[in-house]
């Protein structure tokens, strides 16, 4: 048996334990099971990377099993462990094992702690099969099975209204992505007659132009939805509504990631069309800069980094606009670093302030959660794009190749990073500087996380640091790790050609950019000690659109959901209530008044049925000779 069979049906096996039995279990036994499950999954993983590196082709198939057999169709269930695939997995597994042993300290007093470490495990399970599905209606299933999983953990408080509403809007608005993913592989399966990376690949210049973009758009608005691109991204923030470490699981280590995991597999179809190339830059680019804006004035420390989230998405997706995939791929990785970081530092916080989200209702906490504060730091810093962090050297190499291949894109993307630097500079001094501004109940309970939820944080706080090792430029004659282990796969990925002089200078200026941002942060909300208004009443003309999201929710309130509904109810009071139901009583009633008159036929006169019985004998007859 490939050990790469193994990596999945860990998480699986943990699901299923925790599932049917994790009620019977104690809380330390459920939690070992499923982080355990997750560990060793990573530690296979990493064996299965070592022996990729010695396989011909640094590729290799894994059937499993026959899936769908029909005529000339035949789909199995097979894993293709490569390059690409193999960073993933390490990826998912390390950053998961991670989150798991967090959640351990952070949901020890919840009463569904058995119940949401299954979840994560079937999380898990499910994006470990979208990765490694060596053809796309594997991958759909994955695809689906992440889906689902993000509904179950973003409701999984769901007593709460507010809870069940952000699911099923994640759940509803990623259907709607997901349908255009649909259409894209049946598309595929008609134009090439496989589902089969390795079969429709080689062939894919023997469609016309056209068909190659009308797949490459449907495919993206699969990714639209997963990745939360414009105009499908209203759902992220609102997953907020789950515990911390899904939020971190989702924006980290899993579902966001799906869709620039999906382009990159599939980039011999954008790379052969310029149109959806330049479609996915657009769109990147909006996303980019709305998601930053709008984080500006959120005051929720979670929705402050959901929206940061939705900005680094589109610049990954910026990256895929022009081609350069190794790239996009290795900002994914260092994202998955220091996201993970920041979100389950802000987990620590809260947990510190016994469950409060508002910034504005913190301050001051820099000296009562040291260790909290420290790695809350250090995600900043890498976020923010400062060297040697691993943020820099991502965004650079993006920003680089923006500014080779289109200088409007290149400046959108370099204030899009300056507004990064400064709202989450804004984050970390109303939290953790300045005087407490909470409650006298909450001060009281300050203290520092367990080492359950701390060590997690330095590990992440480590290769938030040190992970920018994996990219390093080439012009620092150095190797660049991922461009190189990438280069089988996107065959397509454009090259950085500036001079050195240039890509020190785009450097210079990155960095300059960073520093005026925290210079600004720092006066507004260090020096003069600003907050945030307390009602939104008192924000300025220009400053209410970014406020209130630009009235995203709003339009599609008005323009989408009212006219369905509105369409719904007619639909019920005039076609259900007036012809369906008029069919159905209609037929109900015929039967039963039929009843009623064959009924009279019974009698019990046996004249009569004598007579019936000869008539009938004679119709037969009839029939009989005239036929």
């Amino acid at each position: 048996m490939n050990l790469a069979i193994l990596i999945p049906l860990f998480p699986l096996i943990g699901f299923l334990l925790n599932g049917f039995f994790g009620k019977k279990m104690s809380k330390t036994l459920s939690g070992t099971i499923g982080a355990s499950a997750v560990f060793a999954s990573f530690i296979v993983s990493i064996i299965v990377f070592a022996q990729l590196q010695t396989t011909p082709g640094n590729s290799m198939t894994v059937n499993v099993f026959d899936w769908i057999s029909a005529d000339t169709l035949n789909i199995p269930i097979a894993f293709l462990i490569d390059s690409l695939s193999v960073v993933f997995l390490l990826i998912i597994t390390g950053i998961g094992f991670l989150i798991h042993v967090y959640s351990i300290g952070y949901m020890k007093h919840d009463e569904g702690f058995s119940r949401f470490f299954a979840y994560l495990n079937l999380f898990i399970f499910f994006m470990l099969l979208l990765v490694m599905g060596n053809n796309y209606l594997v991958m759909f299933m994955g695809w689906e099975g992440v889906g689902l999983c993000s509904y179950l953990l973003i409701g999984f408080w769901f007593k709460e209204r507010e809870n069940n509403n952000a699911a099923r809007k994640a759940f509803v608005m990623n259907r709607i992505g997901d349908l255009g993913f649909l259409l894209g592989i049946f598309l595929i399966f008609v134009t090439y007659g496989s589902t089969t990376f390795g079969e429709i690949f080689p062939m894919v210049d023997g469609a016309s132009e056209s068909t190659i973009t009308i797949i490459a758009l449907l495919l993206f608005v699969g990714a639209m939805g997963k990745s939360a691109q414009i105009p499908l991204f209203t759902w992220l923030p609102d997953a907020m509504a789950g515990p911390t470490p899904v939020s971190a699981l989702i924006h980290a280590a899993t579902m966001v990631t799906a869709g620039v995991y999906m382009v990159v597999r599939s980039n011999v179809f954008y790379s052969l069309s310029q149109t959806a190339s330049t479609t996915i830059a657009i769109v990147g680019v909006i996303t980019m800069l709305v998601g930053a804006l709008i984080a500006l004035f959120q005051n929720d420390i979670k929705k402050i980094l959901a929206y940061s989230t939705v900005s680094q998405l589109g610049l990954m997706f910026v990256a895929l606009g022009v081609h350069a995939y190794s790239s996009a791929v290795f900002h994914v990785t260092t994202h998955a670093f220091f996201k993970a970081l920041l979100f389950l530092a802000a987990g620590s916080v809260i947990h510190a302030m016994s469950g409060e989200q508002d910034i504005r209702k913190m301050g001051g906490l820099k000296g009562k959660i040291k260790i909290t504060f420290l790695t809350m730091l250090i995600g900043t810093i890498a976020i923010s794009g400062f060297p040697p962090f691993s943020g820099f050297f991502s965004k650079d190499e993006i920003l680089a190749h923006l500014f080779q291949s289109n200088y409007t894109l290149w400046l959108l993307a370099l204030f899009a990073s300056m507004l990064t630097t400064f709202y989450m500079f804004r984050l970390l001094y109303l939290t953790f500087f300045g005087s407490f501004r909470g409650t006298a109940a909450q001060e009281k309970h300050l203290h520092e996380s367990p080492k359950s939820m701390t060590i997690p944080l330095l590990v992440l706080a480590i290769l938030s640091i040190f992970g920018g090792i994996l990219g390093l430029p080439t012009s620092w004659h150095l190797p660049n790790w991922m461009h190189h282990n990438l280069e089988a796969i996107v065959i397509f990925d454009e090259p950085i050609i500036l001079s050195h002089a240039t890509e020190w200078l785009l450097m210079t200026i990155a960095i300059g950019g960073a520093v005026v941002a925290l210079v600004f942060s720092y006066m507004i909300y260090r020096k003069r000690g600003i907050l945030p208004v307390e009602k939104e009443s008192m924000l300025k003309n220009w400053q209410k659109p970014i406020f209130y999201k630009f009235y995203i929710d709003e339009v599609y309130e008005t323009v989408i959901r009212k006219p369905l509904d509105g369409l719904a109810k007619v639909f019920y009071k005039v076609i259900d209530l007036q012809i369906i139901n008029a069919i159905v009583d209609g037929a109900g009633k015929g039967i039963d008044r039929l009843g009623v008159s064959a009924r009279l036929l019974q009698n019990g006169n046996v004249g009569t049925y004598f007579v019936f019985m000869v008539a009938a004998i004679i119709g037969i007859l009839l029939f009989t000779f005239l036929n």
